[in-house]
């Protein structure tokens, strides 16, 4: 059980939080919200050790253990899956000394390392590894790849695994769906639901928050107040709370407005005195509840565009990629670090026509080609091959992954903005820095002193300035609160002109969106579903091979297809994977051959009298279950790739 007791905290001269009082329970999945700002990050760092409280206490049980992830990845030369291992501290020491005892031909010593081993689950560390790096996105091919060769995002993601790879009471993610695609948050949310200690979780997604939080602890204005349910749930409960609290707010000023009445009416008099001593009395005993601020949550909106042709842009049988001496290569996260300076085609015979009007989701697993696809449609990847035709009159604002960090260091929102519009008159561009929420000194101040959030507003208000008629925007939400992203699906349900979107945020998808593409294996096809569908076939496909055939969207649509096309479609796709249910039966069952002999070895190595007589046995049967074990290992990661 963690307590907070009074706690409060502060920040150089501003108090965070204050007279913070909680109880969390073993067991709780916990979303942690409020706005940027507001102490999330910095209650995580108090409850981690790294910040001390101004005053009141925060009490852990003694010996629980917490994973958190990463800030930073050292560029390190270890194999991605040996990182991710030593995310389990006392498995990777024990893994150490181990090899240390064999190298050195020391038998007792690596028979104690062996049985730690095995205490701690150790040799299946190396498949459930693998299975949290798949999960997250990786390919079987990268397991092995150094770390110090993986791109910023796909670093953080490595800290993820490394986090959910270390054996945990309490577990802190802060953003942990930041860098993830849509496939990667469907499968954290599963695997969240399965932890089995204490979560706490910062996050702006909601649906996400709906997936996994037991209770929500929100933070506004320094308190912070527990509610049981999920995302949605405590928005209800939050909603009457703040209803039942302007009842009482009312119903108090009623009855102050009469005791103050009588009061100035009676206590001149003396027939009157007591009675009206009685009243102020209870005058001053009134609670005092306040009235429901409203919080003038932040809105804005995109200029109408003033042409909409049509089609507004089109791909015909277009290979997208990289040349090998492509610039815009470090920012992609299509394309691994490790392959900068090398061609590459990421995307085959893609056909895309955007229309006015038109809302289009991109889904799909990072790396597939998504950022590819969104450059090759903005311009500034020219095709491999085929044709990309753009109207005349297209006007695009394009943000893209690396847009916020892009911003130029030292100046203000008004020299970014003077930039694109010289000769404009400042009055105007003041005024229009004040209806993105820049007002008055606010449009002068260094950027590098803002959140990543209002970064964000800075780079939308100067794509929103040229008036565009499409809007390409990949992942967007990454640096914004819950507040902001509401803002910006508002303003993009209001656009008039044509939206492509990749983002992992459901609820934004969910609300701008009414068209779905599945970029994957490289090309790009329809997806016939909503988002429901989709996370509904991303956690069925390893099983389900009609939904996999329909959730890979053919050419003809599903809803046209005759039963006759689909069951020919089945018995296709049943064909094309038989062998590949073939060797999974063989897998398994020479794995569990494996794990007999295993057992049977486990048991021979625990005879004292082995070790006492230092026989050349003990020798040949460490080296038989070394053998298997590197067996296993092997079977099991063919077995998780070619489940997937």
């Amino acid at each position: 059980m963690i307590r907070l007791t009074d706690f409060a905290l502060r920040r150089g001269g501003r108090l965070l939080l204050s007279e913070v009082s909680l109880t969390l329970h073993p067991g709780w999945r916990v979303g942690v919200i409020g706005r940027n700002g507001c102490g999330k990050s910095s209650l995580f760092a108090a409850l981690l050790g790294h910040l001390d409280g101004d005053s009141g206490s925060i009490d852990r049980p003694r010996g629980q253990r917490v994973a958190t992830v990463a800030q930073e990845t050292p560029a390190l030369p270890d194999a991605a899956i040996d990182y991710v291992i030593g995310g389990d501290a006392e498995l990777s020491a024990a893994l150490v000394a181990e090899a240390a005892a064999q190298a050195a031909d020391d038998h007792e010593a690596a028979a104690r390392a062996h049985h730690r081993i095995e205490e701690l689950d150790g040799y299946d560390a190396r498949a459930r590894a693998g299975r949290l790096l798949h999960g997250l996105g990786f390919t079987a091919e990268t397991h092995d790849t150094p770390v110090r060769e993986f791109s910023g995002g796909w670093r953080v993601r490595l800290n993820l695994a490394r986090a959910l790879m270390a054996p945990s009471d309490l577990l802190l993610l802060d953003e942990p769906t930041n860098h993830l695609d849509l496939d990667a948050v469907v499968w954290l949310e599963d695997w969240l639901r399965r932890y089995e200690g204490t979560l706490l979780v910062i996050s702006h997604d909601r649906e996400f928050l709906d997936g996994v939080a037991t209770h929500i602890v929100h933070l506004h204005e320094g308190r912070a107040r527990l509610y049981t349910g999920d995302y949605t749930s405590f928005e209800r409960q939050r909603a009457e709370q703040l209803r039942q609290q302007q009842i009482a707010h009312e119903k108090e000023q009623v009855e102050r407005a009469h005791l103050q009445s009588f009061i100035d009416r009676f206590k001149a008099k003396a027939s009157k005195a007591k009675q009206a001593q009685s009243r102020m009395k209870r005058l001053e005993k009134l609670a005092g509840t306040e009235a429901v601020r409203a919080e003038s949550p932040f809105r804005f909106s995109f200029a109408p565009p003033q042409r909409l042709p049509s089609p507004l842009l089109r791909l015909d049988d277009l290979s997208a990629g990289y040349s090998a001496d492509s610039s815009l290569r470090q920012h992609d996260p299509d394309v691994p670090a490790a392959q900068a300076g090398q061609a590459k085609t990421v995307l085959t015979g893609v056909k895309f026509s955007l229309e006015p009007g038109e809302r289009v989701a991109l889904l799909g697993p990072n790396g597939a080609g998504k950022s590819t696809l969104v450059k090759t449609l903005v311009g500034d990847l020219p095709p491999l091959a085929g044709e990309r035709l753009a109207h005349k009159d297209l006007r695009i604002g394009y943000f893209a992954q690396h847009t916020v960090e892009s911003l130029r260091e030292g100046a203000t929102p008004m020299d970014h903005l003077r930039d694109i519009a010289p000769g404009v008159a400042e009055q105007v561009l003041r005024n229009y820095l004040g209806s993105w929420n820049f007002a008055g000194e606010r449009a002068f101040e260094n950027v590098d002193t803002f959140s990543g959030g209002e970064r964000a507003r800075v780079a939308l208000a100067l794509i929103a300035w040229h008036k565009p008629n499409v809007l390409l925007l990949d992942e967007p939400t990454n640096h914004l609160d819950l507040d902001m992203r509401e803002a910006l699906a508002e303003a993009l349900a209001d656009f008039g002109g044509a939206l492509v979107l990749v983002a992992h945020d459901r609820h934004l998808i969910g609300l701008v969106c009414d068209t779905f593409w599945r970029v994957a294996e490289g090309s790009v096809s329809e997806f016939n579903g909503d988002l429901d569908d989709y996370a509904r076939w991303l956690r069925g496909r390893d099983s389900d091979t009609g939904g996999a055939g329909k959730g890979a969207g053919a050419e003809d649509d599903d809803a046209r297809e005759s039963a006759k096309e689909r069951r020919r479609a089945a018995a296709e796709q049943r064909a094309r994977e038989k062998p590949v249910r073939d060797r999974l039966k063989k897998i398994e069952t020479r794995l569990a051959t494996i794990e007999s002999d295993r057992a049977t070895l486990e048991t021979q190595l625990a005879d004292p009298e082995l070790y006492s007589s230092r026989s050349d046995d003990f020798a040949a049967l460490l080296q038989r279950q070394r053998a298997l074990v590197t067996e296993q290992e092997t079977l099991e990661e063919e077995w998780l790739n070619l489940q997937s």
